[in-house]
């Protein structure tokens, strides 16, 4: 039986941003990667987003690619089976994504449920990937930017604002609200300084791999740092590297579908996508 002193009693949570904190790199962009190859994207927009994926991991993320993609992606969907495209992100969570979940990250997320914590991710993707990424770790829900959709099927708008920035504070702010959470209490993690406003809102901040200048507020305001990539003895280089291999990637798979169109032309038949699969 439930006593009105537990019902009083507040709640501590975790506040986990998604890309670079959860997952390395940004998972709109691997969800993406699997439904190029599943013939959702055409060459241009597979392009596109490759740029986007080499941009954010040398250079950390931005308001200007941030809106890009938003408006881009809402373009891309529009039209498309709610049903089906969550379908598609639960193979490309087998696919890609789990093997990119940072080990440290996670840890750190079973420490919070082991507690008693309540463990929520907060992500300007969409959020049907947020609560599909939350629930195949465990965690209690997810935040995300929601999508209008009507009769099943995207309608290219958004229902609210951009999950981004200032607004995932708001957010934090509504959910804290909602189920009693002592955010004094609580916890927040990002690795963009467009997580800052999430992790002001909280008494226990972190940065997990932070960018640069992330890592300088971090700095200034005393915030712990977590660093769970790893590192060559030049960082830097590192990081440059990530990227070329991106562009490398976007190169290999733009020249894979010109061959496909010429196949097309000549009539050859195309590859099914399980043998395109094992290609990558």
């Amino acid at each position: 039986m439930t006593t009105d002193a537990e019902h009083a009693t507040p709640r501590v949570a975790a506040f986990f941003d998604v890309d670079n904190t959860v997952i390395r790199g940004a998972s709109s962009f691997h969800i993406a990667r699997g439904l190029w190859q599943r013939d959702y994207f055409n060459l241009r927009d597979i392009v596109m987003l490759g740029y986007e994926q080499a941009t954010y991991v040398l250079f950390g993320e931005t308001k200007d690619q941030m809106d890009r993609i938003r408006e881009h992606g809402l373009g891309i969907i529009q039209g498309w089976s709610v049903a089906e495209m969550t379908a598609v992100a639960e193979e490309v969570y087998d696919e890609l994504l789990a093997s990119r979940v940072y080990p440290g990250t996670k840890a750190i997320i079973d420490e919070h449920l082991e507690r008693g914590d309540e463990v929520w991710f907060v992500t300007a993707s969409p959020v049907e990937i947020g609560r599909l990424i939350a629930r195949r770790i465990g965690a209690t829900g997810a935040l995300g930017t929601v999508a209008e959709h009507r009769d099943g099927h995207y309608t290219g708008r958004l229902e609210s604002d951009f999950l981004h920035g200032p607004a995932k504070a708001s957010a934090v702010r509504e959910l804290a609200a909602e189920r009693g959470i002592d955010l004094a209490a609580s916890h927040a993690y990002g690795d963009s300084v467009n997580d800052a406003a999430m992790l002001e809102v909280v008494g226990h901040p972190c940065t997990i791999n932070p960018d640069p200048r992330m890592r300088r507020v971090a700095k200034e305001r005393g915030w712990q740092v977590r660093e769970f990539r790893k590192r060559r003895k030049s960082g830097r280089r590192g990081i440059v590297k990530s990227s070329v291999t991106g562009a490398a990637w976007v190169t290999i798979q733009v020249t894979r579908g010109i061959k496909a169109a010429l196949r097309t032309v000549l009539g050859k038949p195309k590859r099914d996508h399980a043998e395109a699969a094992r290609e990558l």
